[in-house]
């Protein structure tokens, strides 16, 4: 394998794993945080029993996030000593702003796990709001870094080198919005979604306490309607790359000559030697609209950039067509059960629903295989580059030989510590009373 791949793949495998932890630590803590102010509403303690296992489970996922996230920090640097060294000063602000809301998260974590019972109801709600909050800005500043990569601004360039560095202008660029838009979205739609499917399989199989009744309840709350609004911020996402990104839309839609009018493509596979999409259905004037709000606007395609500035069209364009696929189904499951729910003034109304928990059960991994094949498209979608026109990826890599070693070993380690969490987390969270 060559040391660039090695790299790449290195890189591609600690950000997969990682961002798993990193969305749960989003979505989990606020799932908490309506566990346990539904208990100071109700007095139920089933939400406080819920609010102390999810508290469990934050802390479980924090801790390996907390180590995966060191991890890619330390890559950054080793194996990729020529972005450290350009964009370092760049992207320091926002690195530097996720490690105080890392900190705060931290502080007020061990507050809300130990805190119980030692300091007021009011108190600890608000030790966990902190909690949800700080999950939520650590992943927006990191978000903000990598949007940098995508539309760098803040600099000027001479002879090569970033001067002139200006950290707010840069943390202001073009895909900032977008960007954490969508993942905060899709950080609560998987979490929540995913909570509500493993709930709606136990009830499937029989077990309909009060527990799983309520935990889907909250999960629905947190889930359903960012997953209805996913669909939105991806609008806004992909208007900003027709702008900014054109190479890397045109490669996620598999378009390859510029045109007014374009088409939509969905599904199929892209020639990249005849330059057309095999297989596809076709929606007349579909991308332009969708792109610009414009049936008849130009769409600039593949044939504008260089052939050598092209990104892998297959990855991108599949990776595109299964994120909006499972986005989609994610979308019109959590309409059917907020409107299965609101018909029924209760959510025992969607656990009368066989139907509709089976539906649940099939969305369960789907929110996190989206995450996934979005990220891919964001990551890969930017290829050559690293820092998009400014820095190609081959210019930035250790010279370091021998790279498909430690790629190997990490990998291992990897996935002997997924399963270990899996287990965790099946012990504190899943086995539930059946009463």
């Amino acid at each position: 394998m060559p040391d660039l791949l090695a790299a790449r793949s290195q890189m591609a495998m600690s950000l997969g794993f990682h961002i798993v932890f990193a969305v749960v630590g989003i979505g989990l803590p606020a799932l908490m945080v309506i566990a346990e102010w539904r208990w100071t509403r109700t007095g139920d303690g089933v939400y406080l029993e819920l609010a102390k296992r999810w508290a469990k489970g934050a802390a479980i996922l924090f801790a390996v996030g907390a180590v995966s996230g060191t991890v890619l920090s330390f890559e950054l640097g080793l194996l990729w000593p020529g972005f450290m060294r350009f964009a370092g000063s760049i992207i320091g602000m926002p690195f530097s702003l996720e490690g105080f809301a890392f900190f705060t998260e931290a502080i007020f974590l061990g507050i809300y796990l130990y805190g119980w019972n030692r300091v007021s109801r009011g108190a600890h709600l608000f030790a966990g709001i902190v909690v949800a909050a700080s999950g939520v800005l650590s992943g927006i500043f990191v978000v903000i870094a990598n949007a940098w990569m995508n539309t760098p601004a803040g600099f000027t360039m001479v002879g090569g080198d970033a001067v002139n560095v200006r950290p707010f202008m840069a943390m202001a660029n073009a895909a900032a919005f977008p960007e954490t838009l969508h993942m905060t979205l899709a950080a609560y739609a998987g979490t929540g979604l995913t909570v509500a499917g493993i709930h709606a399989i136990a009830i499937l199989r029989g077990n309909r306490s009060a527990f799983h009744r309520r935990a889907l309840g909250i999960a629905l709350t947190l889930g359903a309607p960012a997953a209805i609004l996913q669909p939105l911020s991806g609008d806004v996402s992909a208007r900003s790359a027709a702008v900014h990104q054109p190479a890397k839309l045109a490669a996620l839609e598999a378009h390859f000559e510029t045109q007014r009018g374009a088409p939509l493509h969905i599904g199929g596979w892209p020639d990249v030697d005849e330059r057309v999409t095999r297989w596809a259905i076709r929606i007349p004037h579909g991308l332009s609209l969708l792109a610009f709000h414009d049936p008849n606007a130009e769409v600039k395609g593949l044939d504008t950039v260089p052939r050598d500035q092209w990104p892998p069209v297959a990855i991108v364009h599949v990776a595109f067509q299964v994120m909006v696929a499972l986005g989609t189904i994610m979308a019109l499951v959590s309409v059917w059960a907020l409107w299965r729910w609101w018909r029924g003034r209760a959510i025992d109304a969607v656990v009368g629903d066989r139907r509709l928990l089976r539906a649940l059960a099939l969305v369960t991994p789907m929110g996190f295989l989206a995450i996934e094949a979005g990220w891919t498209v964001t990551e890969v979608g930017r290829q050559p580059w690293i820092i998009h026109g400014v820095l190609r990826t081959s210019d930035a890599v250790t010279p370091m030989p021998g790279l498909v070693v430690p790629f190997l070993i990490f990998t291992l380690l990897y996935l002997l510590l997924g399963v270990i969490v899996v287990y965790l987390l099946r012990q504190q969270i899943v086995r539930a009373p059946t009463q």
